[in-house]
């Protein structure tokens, strides 16, 4: 008599590939690569140290496709990449003052954010538009609280200030708001759509 073995169903769609170090590797410095391109997307606000960028896009994908091991680990490697001097970051900045510098929460805020969206999309919620879009905002809120965190003690900043007052919100978190939001309905919207395209494929 004999026993089927049946492969475990795929949690991120990462999984869809069949499982190897050099797969994981690939992933993992491919989306560190993906980010450092996304960075150069950038555009000076003049007001603020910290531009519009399009990593906040690479990191949710990381999460959502390759989930938290690997998307935090992909993370990890882009900012450790940085610090040493790649000229991975925005405007094609690099080295250890860069990476220490005001911004330096955001980059923090890139893995844990990776790390959480790929817990949640390992439950499964990057497969419907109602729960990936959620998923994917509270990614892009982990990043706005630890970067805005850091940038007013960085700055010598309040974290909230009156109206027309400097702050780590009017100078960390309002200018990106729409942008951001925009970026997680789109990757909000492409995953589940992947997954819905590879199970037609299947």
């Amino acid at each position: 008599m004999s026993i089927a073995i049946v492969p475990p169903a795929p949690s991120t769609l990462i999984d869809l590939i069949d499982r190897s170090r050099v797969r994981d590797a690939v992933a993992v410095v491919g989306f560190a690569l993906l980010t450092a391109v996304a960075a150069q997307i950038s555009i000076p606000l003049g007001f603020t140290p910290v531009p519009l960028t399009g990593q906040t896009f690479a990191v949710l994908l990381a999460g959502g496709v390759l989930g938290s091991r690997r998307g935090g680990l992909s993370m990890l490697l882009y900012v450790a990449l940085g610090a040493i001097g790649l000229p991975f970051y925005a405007d094609g900045a690099g080295g250890w003052t860069a990476a220490t510098g005001a911004t330096a929460g955001y980059l923090v805020g890139f893995i844990v954010a990776a790390i959480v969206v790929g817990l949640m999309a390992e439950h499964g919620q990057d497969r419907k538009l109602s729960t990936s879009i959620p998923a994917f905002i509270a990614g892009t809120m982990i990043i706005y609280t630890i970067g805005a965190g850091w940038l007013a003690y960085d700055l010598g900043l309040p974290l909230t200030a009156a109206a027309g007052e400097p702050s780590a919100i009017s100078l960390g978190v309002a200018p990106f708001l729409v942008g951001d939001v925009f970026k997680a309905l789109l990757a909000g919207a492409m995953l589940p759509a992947a997954w819905r395209f590879l199970d037609d494929a299947r």
